[in-house]
């Protein structure tokens, strides 16, 4: 099922998502739904990567697919997770800068300075304990998404100056002043 799109100016994306609980059956089958909502809505959208509370749900989820970048980053093709629970273990102090957007703030890209490398345990949608390590483009799509679950957007790692230069552009979203082709949740109805 496509979900709505929470955007910037709503409470959820502000929170920092709870942890999300494997041990029963019935959980484990809420959180499968919900992470196959989740991929519904991101390919829906154009997405490459969705958090739980991107879609309402304050829980620490979150899914990324780089199909749609592979034609310029064919190291992408198969890269596909879903992710509960994830924990940085270990980040590279070399950085990168990159051109960023999101489903939540639609219409705003900024550059953003992210850890190279990155290790991140995690459960995986069958409930396996997994960890990993991402580089490259993959890299940075899982810090965007992982940020989510800490409540930060990644208007928020951009330069001072840069963001207050967004700043009436943010408000407009707040305020449902924005047009997406997916069906959105804002602050105003």
């Amino acid at each position: 099922m496509v979900l709505p799109i929470y955007v910037y100016g709503t409470e959820i994306l502000r929170e920092k998502a709870k942890a999300a609980d494997i041990s029963t059956e019935e959980n484990r089958a809420f959180l499968g739904k919900l992470i196959e909502d989740m991929e519904e809505t991101m390919h829906k959208a154009d997405g490459v990567g969705l958090a739980a509370p991107q879609v309402g749900h304050s829980l620490r989820v979150l899914t990324v697919d780089g199909f749609l970048l592979s034609e310029d980053n064919p190291e992408l093709k198969d890269f596909k997770r879903a992710m509960i629970n994830p924990v940085f273990e270990w980040q590279s102090q070399q950085q990168i800068e990159y051109n960023e957007g999101c489903l939540s703030v639609p219409d705003i890209h900024a550059s953003v300075t992210r850890p190279a490398k990155i290790r991140v345990s995690y459960y995986d949608r069958y409930y396996t304990k997994k960890e990993e390590e991402f580089e490259g483009f993959a890299c940075r799509m899982v810090q965007h998404e992982m940020d989510h679950l800490d409540g930060i957007l990644f208007t928020d790692r951009t330069a001072p100056i840069r963001r207050k230069m967004l700043q009436s552009r943010l408000n407009n979203i707040k305020n449902g002043k924005v047009t997406t082709f997916y069906k959105t949740i804002s602050t105003k109805k």
